[in-house]
């Protein structure tokens, strides 16, 4: 089975040498081509070794992250970016999911959280498992859509509900019957892949669809269903959405 291969870019060399000896504790799945310690020769071997995971600190010398992510979009490089920084402001967030980052993790980083982000783009959670290329571009496909979505009903990229949001959608559609259990199971799930707690899963959440509903984007949210399931003074709970949007995705997939 194929190997997850796994480019790291950071300029911190200690880091770069325990991420790597981390990951290489799961040789099963991971793959490490390399390790480098600059944009430039990040964007190098990319070229040389197209791997399937780029791990990017975004603040590397010669060339910082959002350039490198910048010329892999202009190159067409399909390589799936997880970046890394220490805490910075949202809009730099923000920046960097908008220029093609799929994950932003802020440093200090949990190695196995770093893991568990590589191998839900594959849409893999068990280690014993690696997945294949196609269940990879399922994935990959999948959080596009799910991003279409939320771009369209007003859900910004910057806030922490986003990332719970998708990930409780991608785990409604692997699982449907998790809706019914969305305080003991589906909460606490996202939360163990987060690192975080899952009370602060669902707040978050509520937070996020509170931000649609505040920008008004009522139209919009009924057109993406095709009827009108709302009107400005209703709001969905956040299983209710959860539901609706992986319903309509398990129909389109059907």
């Amino acid at each position: 089975m194929k190997k997850i291969s796994v480019l790291i870019a950071d300029g911190n060399r200690d880091f770069c040498e325990e991420l790597k000896n981390s990951l290489l504790c799961d040789s099963s799945v991971f793959a490490i081509v390399n390790t480098v310690h600059d944009g430039s020769a990040a964007l190098s071997e990319c070229e040389r070794l197209n791997p399937d995971v780029l791990l990017l600190d975004m603040v590397l010398p010669q060339l910082d992250g959002f350039e490198v992510l910048q010329s892999l979009r202009g190159r067409n490089r399909r390589i799936n970016v997880i970046a890394m920084s220490l805490p910075i402001g949202d809009e730099y967030v923000s920046c960097a999911l908008r220029g093609g980052a799929k994950y932003y993790m802020v440093k200090p980083i949990n190695f196995d959280a770093i893991k568990r982000r590589i191998l839900e783009l594959y849409n893999s959670y068990e280690k014993e498992s690696p997945p294949t290329v196609a269940r990879f571009k399922m994935s990959r496909s999948m959080d596009e859509r799910i991003s279409n979505i939320f771009i369209s009903v007003g859900i910004p990229a910057h806030i922490k509900g986003y990332h719970f949001l998708r990930e409780a959608i991608k785990m409604a559609i692997d699982n449907p019957d998790i809706i019914n259990s969305i305080t003991k199971r589906l909460y606490p799930d996202v939360a163990e892949r987060f690192d975080t707690s899952a009370s602060k899963v669902e707040r978050a959440i509520r937070h996020a669809i509170e931000v649609a509903w505040n920008k008004g984007k009522i139209e919009n949210i009924n057109n993406l269903f095709g009827i009108k399931v709302y009107s400005s003074n209703e709001k969905p709970t956040n299983g209710e959405f959860i539901a609706l949007v992986a319903d309509k995705m398990l129909i389109e997939s059907a």
